[in-house]
């Protein structure tokens, strides 16, 4: 049955008098989120204390939130695992994929990825030596630079800044058919647009939960490998829990079944906890009603900012198939036009070098939403209300 919109934000704890658009950089606190890591912290962790690792199922907790999210991006049960940070995520899909493509020493990514897997894919490449390098490319020139020597492609699905979508399926399939392997970063696709892991044939991916799955700031990450790929890929973290048997303290490394032995350290409790009650939410939504709303929003939003505030200019693609759950308006003043309208109750953020970001997540951002930020928008425009001094003082977080 169709998801019900407004029932899922009634889901959300949204602070009056505020308009959320920023849940593309930090979800909103689920309202069952509090209870269910207070009962994590004083059932589970204060009553059982460690017998609750088996009592209370903590040890498997990153499986069963990897099934419940691995439906959302299109995964079969068993591929998708939870822990850690994304950027280890990010290096363990890169380290395993080169090392399944012996005798190639190229990564290939393209100049928008988001900076910190540039920086993992460069310290990863510096580390092996042997003439492996980190090619990067225009977004629009990375399809004819899948040559035979590339033995990685690694994009980020949706660009962070701009919203610019990448084609997965056609592109998986180019670096396949040049022999190359596919990792794919959804940190702005999971929650935000539909995605096929298993149809376009990835053969890793990986993302972070604390977005638009609403698992609260630093929130576990994710990793995914196609089932015929994870008995061969051997972790580069070879971490306790991803041992095939942790509690058998053995000396040697022997790595878990399938994705179990992309496992790292010990998993975080409570994170995962306010992780269960945003996926609560979530189960009873289906990705196809999220696309079709998150489009109407953006070209609601798309249209009313254009008439109304004509000095800023669109950054994201017009085409809304070619981008994702967000919309990004470029002005030189943008870090201070944030600044402003943040002061007035509609929250976004900015992205330099002037560029203002805007996320969209119909689980609870209404067309009502749309409307009053942009007639907020128009008005700080129209009076350069952004033009004051404190609205310039450059925070440490933008």
């Amino acid at each position: 049955m169709p998801t019900d919109f407004a029932a899922t934000r009634a889901a959300f704890a949204l602070p009056e008098d505020v308009i959320y658009l920023d849940g593309n950089s930090l979800g909103p606190l689920p309202r069952a989120a509090a209870a269910r890591v207070a009962e994590c912290v004083t059932k589970e962790w204060g009553e059982m204390l460690i017998t609750a690792w088996n009592r209370a199922g903590w040890m498997d907790l990153p499986r069963r939130l990897g099934d419940r999210i691995g439906r959302l991006i299109g995964a079969a049960p068993g591929t998708v695992v939870l822990g850690d940070t994304l950027s280890i995520k990010v290096y363990q899909a890169l380290a395993s994929a080169l090392e399944m493509r012996p005798g190639r020493r190229a990564i290939l990514s393209d100049t928008g990825n988001f900076p910190s897997d540039l920086y993992i894919a460069d310290g990863l490449v510096r580390t092996l030596g042997q003439g492996y390098e980190l090619r990067t490319v225009a977004p629009e020139a990375v399809e004819a630079a899948i040559t035979p020597d590339v033995a990685v492609l690694m994009l980020t699905e949706v660009d962070y800044r701009t919203g610019r979508r990448h084609a997965m399926a056609a592109l998986t399939e180019k670096a396949h058919s040049a022999g190359a392997l596919a990792v794919w970063d959804l940190a702005h696709s999971a929650g935000a647009v539909e995605v096929d892991l298993t149809g376009a044939r990835a053969d890793f991916a990986v993302g972070c939960t604390y977005k638009y799955l609403n698992s609260g700031p630093g929130g576990p990450a994710f990793i995914y490998i196609a089932p015929h790929l994870a008995p061969q890929a051997r972790p580069a973290l070879s971490g306790w829990l991803g041992h095939e048997a942790p509690f058998a303290f053995d000396p040697d490394y022997r790595p878990g079944a399938g994705i179990e032995r992309m496992r790292v350290g010990t998993p975080p409790i409570l994170q995962m906890a306010a992780l269960e009650a945003s996926m609560d939410i979530w189960d009873r939504v289906e990705m196809a009603d999220v696309r079709a709303r998150s489009i109407e929003l953006t070209e609601a939003f798309i249209k009313g900012v254009e008439a109304a505030c004509p000095d800023l200019t669109l950054a994201s693609p017009r085409d809304p198939a070619a981008r994702g759950s967000q919309v990004s308006f470029r002005h030189p003043e943008g870090y201070a036009i944030m600044q402003a309208l943040i002061a007035q109750g509609v929250i976004g953020d900015f992205r330099a070098p002037d560029i203002l970001r805007f996320g969209f997540t119909p689980l609870y951002t209404t067309m009502e939403d749309v409307e009053g930020a942009v007639a907020i928008l128009k008005r700080i425009m129209d009076a350069r209300l952004w033009d004051r001094a404190e609205f310039k003082a450059r925070a440490k977080v933008t």
